[in-house]
């Protein structure tokens, strides 16, 4: 039976989506492993996001609660909003009461990516804030750790993400995820991946 990675995620303007787009490729390049990208439901109204000349969402399929207990393992992704994560996102973990009471996602295993407006925006405090929501469910926090290797340590080039998981910097919305950080994203949905593989086979 395949083992099931869910990369569940919140964009308003691309980036994050680009990122998860590279995590389920590699995700899905570990043998046996299926990955699906979903989205969390939008919070604000069209007029609100209209002013704000947020895109409109992909077709990405939206995410309940209760479909979470599907999968083995996730990947969560979300801009940064003051250094956390964007209340879209934590609007959707505020409706999995359910999940928690029952313990149904208790010991599955979870990874985290992000984006962020600038270099002191968040890029370790997102990631750091939002591992409560996995503690709370009993998951199993995965970071990259360095295992990325020597794009860890990049020092001539912008390069979001840390050992939390993979990032990007947005900026004022007109950068986009550079190569490097599309690696990483890539790299972290493999790594997690295979976690996920290795204690599925282990139950």
């Amino acid at each position: 039976m395949a083992t099931k990675v869910y990369i569940v995620y919140y964009s308003m303007y691309g980036h994050v989506e680009k990122l998860a787009e590279e995590i389920k490729k590699g995700a899905a390049s570990v043998e046996g492993v299926e990955a699906k990208l979903w989205q969390v439901p939008e919070t604000l109204p069209e007029e609100a996001l209209g002013k704000m000349s947020a895109p409109p969402k992909s077709d990405v399929p939206i995410i309940t609660p209760n479909e979470l207990a599907d999968a083995d393992g996730f990947v969560f992704g979300f801009p940064t909003r003051f250094g956390m994560m964007a209340a879209q996102f934590k609007a959707f973990l505020d409706a999995t009461g359910g999940l928690w009471r029952t313990q149904q996602l208790a010991g599955k295993p979870a990874g985290i990516f992000y984006s962020t407006g600038s270099q002191g925006g968040g890029q370790e405090t997102t990631p750091l804030t939002a591992i409560t929501q996995l503690v709370h469910h009993g998951m199993i926090f995965v970071p990259i750790g360095y295992t990325f290797g020597a794009g860890m340590f990049e020092m001539e080039k912008v390069k979001g993400g840390s050992p939390y998981g993979a990032g990007t910097f947005a900026g004022d919305g007109s950068r986009q995820p550079s190569e490097l950080e599309l690696e990483q994203a890539f790299h972290q949905g493999k790594y997690i991946a295979a976690i996920t593989k290795k204690l599925k086979g282990a139950a």
